[in-house]
């Protein structure tokens, strides 16, 4: 009874309080909770959910990917290597620190409007944490156990992974949530579907409950993502859980 307090105790807190500033406020721009999951059953319990929150995560997971594939790709041997990684860190903290959302505008010149923009957004921003990451994860491998595992036979990119695997997953971890974030931001730009073009279209429409109820699912989103890659990462990562323990 007590998990069940503790896990659901603040969310009934946040949509009671939601509900009574609705109700004093009388705010258009701030519908009762009712009205919002009124409008979410109606807006995405259809095709919605086909024509724009699928196409949205299709994007988020391709970029997300193809990050991925650079990231630790690159990740590795700047790692292991302390000449390579002196020459790439100025140019890898210069590109770090440019916002991704100012290069929606650059992108789109570049490839033009269609979904390779909306990914390589994603994968703009995606990539950093995940480099990162991975370059500090390989950077940090104890001497020590490298000289044990090679005279236990153990290969050294069988080292590397298994060594560097806990900081390269915190560098997917970053990089999911700002993958949503981008994922939104690059269809709020010349884009026909998503739902980040679906929720500017209730916006202007003056659909106020509707565009709540793109708010919400993309907050359902982003939990389910967020637990289904805790989940992952306990299964991946159960020798380190297990000695952290």
């Amino acid at each position: 009874m007590r998990g069940i307090v503790r896990v659901l105790g603040l969310p009934v807190l946040l949509v009671l309080a939601w509900w009574a500033y609705s109700a004093v406020a009388d705010n258009f721009y701030v519908p009762d909770p009712l009205r919002v999951v009124r409008a979410f059953a109606d807006t995405w319990f259809g095709q919605r959910l086909l024509d724009d929150a699928l196409p949205s995560v299709g994007r988020l997971a391709a970029g997300y990917v193809v990050a991925t594939v650079i990231g630790v790709g690159l990740g590795v041997p700047i790692g292991l290597s302390a000449r390579l990684r002196a020459t790439a860190e100025p140019v890898l903290e210069f590109f770090r620190a440019i916002p991704p959302p100012v290069l929606v505008p650059l992108i789109m010149l570049l490839v033009g409007i269609d979904d390779s923009m909306k990914v390589l957004v994603i994968v703009s921003g995606c990539v950093w944490p995940i480099l990162l990451n991975t370059v500090e994860g390989v950077r940090a491998l104890d001497e020590v156990l490298a000289d044990t595992c090679r005279m236990y036979g153990i290969s050294r990119r069988h080292l590397i992974l298994r060594g560097a695997s806990p900081q390269i997953m915190a560098g997917l971890r970053q990089a999911l949530s700002v993958g949503i974030i981008l994922m939104v931001i690059s269809e709020m730009f010349a884009s026909s579907s998503g739902l980040g073009f679906t929720i500017v279209l209730f916006q202007r429409g003056f659909q106020i409950a509707e565009m709540w109820s793109g708010i919400l699912l993309l907050g359902l989103l982003g939990f389910a993502l967020s637990t289904a890659f805790r989940w992952l990462e306990r299964r991946i990562l159960f020798w380190h859980w297990s000695n952290r323990a």
